[in-house]
């Protein structure tokens, strides 16, 4: 059975509103998506992050008039706002399993030479590797994003043997684990979100991961431990307020990576950081940076 998808353009003070039209319009399910292309910038506190052109999408079922659709939205529009509609566009969607198709298109990623990541239902490509099982599901994370590819491409290059570790933001987990699979003794993540704190255990047992060398915390109760190695891939201006508290978890000599950054962030983001580190040069990919930095004795 085919589905009707309608896409109407909107903008971050209607497309709530609009999300709600459609759902009451019968609308199976309502998404949000960059109409431009534009990268995400982190929003104010409190407020749902949104592109300046954003398209909402909504799925209908194919027994409905896609006229009477239309022109239903568009006068239910009109008498919320007293404003005309942008342009409903209508495509036919074929129906088709797309927990499959999408279970499909994720393939096992090599990150340098020994590290890969690899979906739970599929063969990892070499048993000898570094694999990390991931179910995207259920994952925050699964390394597709420059930013986090540039960090777990790092770990890959270094000797981590031994060493103790912060994934700060840590998500899914996936930085910290592949540390661990490298070779890390131990692992403190800490994350704002519980639900984040629960899918890095899920991860973790998942790649049999004993639970005493990956502890979890919420920012208030993290411990006051130093660590060889500082992740920390989030979003620019909390890497900025965070600086002070970063650099505090850190030995002397201890490594810092950092992600997460837009190329015309970066250089305010190492000067947060220069007071505690010697900075490498920037590492990019695509509009994306990954800084690099080692404590110094201070």
């Amino acid at each position: 059975m085919p589905w009707i998808q309608l896409r109407i353009p909107a903008d971050p003070d209607t497309a709530d509103q609009l999300e709600d039209l459609l759902m009451e319009t019968g609308a199976d399910a309502v998404s949000m998506e960059d109409a431009a292309d534009q990268p995400l910038y982190e929003p104010d506190p409190g407020t749902t992050p949104l592109w300046h052109q954003t398209s909402v999408t909504g799925l209908f079922q194919s027994g409905r008039d896609i006229e009477q659709l239309c022109a239903d939205i568009r006068s239910a529009w009109h008498q919320q706002t007293q404003q005309d509609l942008a342009d409903i566009e209508v495509t036919l969607v074929e129906d088709k399993d797309w927990e499959r198709a999408w279970m499909d298109d994720f393939k096992p990623m090599p990150f340098g030479q020994r590290l890969w990541i690899v979906p739970s239902w599929h063969d990892a490509p070499d048993p000898e590797a570094a694999n990390l099982m991931l179910d995207p599901g259920l994952a925050f994370g699964t390394g597709t994003h420059p930013t986090t590819a540039l960090c777990l491409e790092w770990l890959d290059g270094q000797d981590v043997n031994g060493c103790q570790v912060i994934d700060y933001g840590c998500g899914s987990g996936i930085l910290g684990l592949a540390a661990l699979l490298l070779g890390a003794e131990h692992v403190i993540g800490v994350d704002t979100d519980p639900q984040a704190l629960e899918a890095s255990r899920d991860n973790a047992r998942r790649n049999q991961v004993a639970d005493d060398r990956l502890d979890l915390y919420l920012p208030a109760d993290e411990p006051d431990t130093r660590a060889d190695i500082m992740l920390a891939n989030i979003l620019a201006q909390p890497l900025i307020s965070l600086a002070p508290h970063l650099a505090s978890l850190v030995k002397p000599g201890g490594r810092l990576v950092l992600s997460g950054i837009l190329s015309n962030q970066a250089r305010d983001v190492m000067a947060a950081y220069e007071p505690w580190f010697v900075m490498d040069e920037p590492e990019q990919r695509e509009e994306w940076i990954r800084l690099t930095g080692r404590r110094n004795d201070r």
